[in-house]
C-alpha cells in the first residue's frame, strides 16, 4: 500500500487535492511503524518530521509545509476559516476557498470527512470523533461552508474516511445514548453498545441534503485493517497518527 490513497470521489476533479494517509512509506520503528505524521506521539520528533517531509512532498511537489494549515484538536466541534497556513488551536474542523492552501486533520481511530463544494470552490476537512460526531460537527461544518461560501447540498461531494469500524467501538451507556438507535448495536458476546461513527456522519451529510451517489464511505477499518491504519485503541494508546487532507490546486 502507498503512502496515501485519493478517494475516488474526487478523482474527476482536476481542481482538489485530496488524500488520506496510510501507515506506509514512513521511517519510525514500531510502535510507530512507519509513516506516523502525528505531532503530539511519543515518537522522535526528526522520525516525524521526515515522514511529514515525505508525505507532502508525494502530495504537493512541496515539502516545506509552508501551505498547510492544521489546528491541534480538542475533540470539539468549533470550524475555523482558514484563508492563510499555519498551525491553529482549538478547532477540529477547518474550511476554505483560498487555492494553493491544504487543509489537513490528523486521525487514528476518530473519522476524517473530506468535502468539496464544486459550485463555489470551497472544501473542508472535519476531524469527528465520538464527541464531534454526536455534537454534530459535520451539520456545524456544513453550515459555516453556506454562511461564508454559499455552499448548497447539492453541488457538495463529501468523503467519510478510514476510522474505527462498529464492531471494534465498544462504548459505554453514557456514549451509547448520545447516538440514535439506528448507529447503535449489542455486540452478543459482550453485551455492550457499540457506535457506528461512519454512519452517523454519513447521515449528517445526507441531512444537510447531499446526494447520497455524492458521498463515499470508506472500506477500511483501523482496527480490522491495522496493519495498514493506526488504530488507538487497537494499540492501546502507543501508535502514529494519519493525516487527512484536502486542498484547492493554485
Amino acid at each position: 500500500m502507498p503512502l496515501y490513497l485519493t478517494p475516488d470521489l474526487f478523482s474527476a476533479f482536476t481542481k482538489v487535492i485530496a488524500a488520506e494517509s496510510t501507515r506506509h512509506g514512513g521511517v519510525s520503528p514500531a510502535p510507530f511503524s512507519s509513516l506516523n505524521l502525528g505531532l503530539n506521539t511519543n515518537d522522535d520528533a526528526d522520525n516525524v518530521a521526515e515522514n511529514r517531509r515525505r508525505f507532502f512532498r508525494a502530495l504537493t511537489g512541496d515539502e516545506t509545509e509552508r501551505m498547510v494549515a492544521s489546528s491541534h484538536q480538542t475533540h470539539g466541534t468549533d470550524v475555523l476559516l482558514a484563508q492563510q497556513a499555519g498551525r491553529y488551536s482549538g478547532y477540529d474542523a477547518l474550511i476554505t476557498d483560498t487555492p494553493g492552501l491544504l487543509l489537513t486533520v490528523t486521525v487514528a481511530d476518530c473519522v476524517p470527512i473530506l468535502i468539496y463544494d464544486n459550485a463555489n470552490r470551497a472544501v473542508a476537512a472535519v476531524h469527528a470523533g465520538w464527541r464531534g460526531t454526536a455534537g454534530a460537527i459535520v451539520t456545524k461544518t456544513l453550515a459555516a461552508m453556506q454562511q461564508q461560501f454559499g455552499t448548497t447540498a447539492n453541488e457538495c461531494y463529501a468523503y467519510v474516511g478510514t476510522c474505527i469500524d462498529q464492531t471494534s467501538f465498544e462504548v459505554g451507556p453514557e456514549v451509547a445514548g448520545q447516538f440514535a438507535a439506528a448507529f447503535r448495536q449489542v455486540d452478543p458476546q459482550t453485551q455492550k453498545d457499540c457506535i457506528n461513527l461512519k454512519g452517523a456522519n454519513r447521515q449528517q451529510l445526507l441531512d444537510f441534503g447531499i446526494p447520497a451517489s455524492q458521498i463515499m464511505v470508506s472500506s477500511f477499518s483501523t482496527v480490522l485493517n491495522n496493519d495498514d491504519y493506526f488504530s488507538y485503541r487497537a494499540e492501546h494508546g502507543q501508535t502514529g497518527r494519519m493525516l487527512a487532507a484536502i486542498g484547492l490546486r493554485a
